[in-house]
């Protein structure tokens, strides 16, 4: 026997009793139902919204394997082919660099505001850009976390009172991750940006 859990409309079987079985006519207009809001659920799962949310998420992850010192990790989430610019640098040339730059900072955090993200239209490479601080352990912006939404706020907070650096990636999904292909680092000079 049949238990409906909830009486609706569709369902005018009063609680208890068995559910009449559905005419093969029923049946088919039915089973047709679900497969337009199947069709419709995997285009919404799969919608822009989700993938600059992945890419913000590689972006989170990458800042932490920074600050964890994990090159590997760091390198994991580039392609083979991946340059740094300015100076067209290798995958083993960034090794080499992150290494010396981990030595000098030590201990640090990493702190950017809410990354740009510029999805491509087919959806399999994307831009990304954000300014991003390195902070020794020890130093602190308590405002920063407020104006994580606020990219232009967060740059007047910081002001001079740190490096600044911008970071442009380049990403494009590979195996369903997104990675990056390129990466453009640029120093803040005070008034603008530089390579």
């Amino acid at each position: 026997m049949v238990i409906p859990l909830v009486h609706s409309a569709r369902n005018s079987v009063p609680f208890g009793h068995p559910e009449p079985p559905l005419a093969l006519g029923n049946h088919l207009s039915i089973c047709a139902i679900p497969f337009p809001l199947l069709v419709l659920a995997c285009l919404l799962s799969c919608s822009p919204g989700d993938e600059t949310a992945e890419i913000r998420e590689v972006i989170k992850q990458g800042a932490t394997l920074g600050e964890e010192h994990d090159i590997s990790g760091l390198i994991n989430l580039t392609t083979d082919d991946f340059v740094a610019l300015p100076g067209n640098v290798d995958r083993r040339e960034t090794r080499r660099i992150l290494w010396l730059a981990f030595r000098h900072y030590g201990s640090f955090k990493v702190l950017y505001p809410l990354p740009s993200i510029d999805l491509k239209p087919d959806r399999r490479s994307a831009s990304a850009g954000f300014p991003f601080l390195i902070l020794r352990k020890d130093a602190s912006f308590p405002k920063l976390e407020e104006l994580y939404e606020d990219p232009q706020k967060w740059l007047e907070e910081v002001g001079e009172n740190a490096d600044l650096y911008r970071l442009k990636l380049e990403l494009i999904k590979l195996d369903g991750r997104w990675v990056a292909k390129q990466a453009l680092l640029e120093r803040f000079t005070g008034v603008s940006f530089e390579e």
